[in-house]
């Protein structure tokens, strides 16, 4: 059985600028992640967002590889169990 392709085409959107404040390690995981894969900041966030919505992993395993190097470089040592309690230093 054949498998039929979506074509790609590209959507029109509408970004808005927003103030979102984010924990200052994965943020620069997040912006160095952005670079290594030569994209913006605000495509990789959508990225990962739309994958998510869809129970999908945004990521290839060579890609979460990077990211580990990334983290331990930046010192980043939050966990998804940790997203729903962390405090303001």
């Amino acid at each position: 059985m054949k498998t039929q392709r979506r074509e790609s085409t590209k959507k029109k959107i509408q970004r808005v600028q927003t103030g979102v404040r984010i924990e200052k390690r994965m943020l620069k995981v997040l912006k160095a992640l952005a670079e290594y894969l030569d994209m913006t900041l605000g495509d990789l966030v959508e990225g990962i967002v739309l994958h998510a919505f869809e129970g999908k992993s945004p990521f290839t395993e060579k890609t979460l590889e990077v990211i580990a190097g990334l983290e331990d470089i930046d010192g980043l040592d939050l966990e998804a169990t940790d997203s729903h309690n962390l405090e303001e230093a």
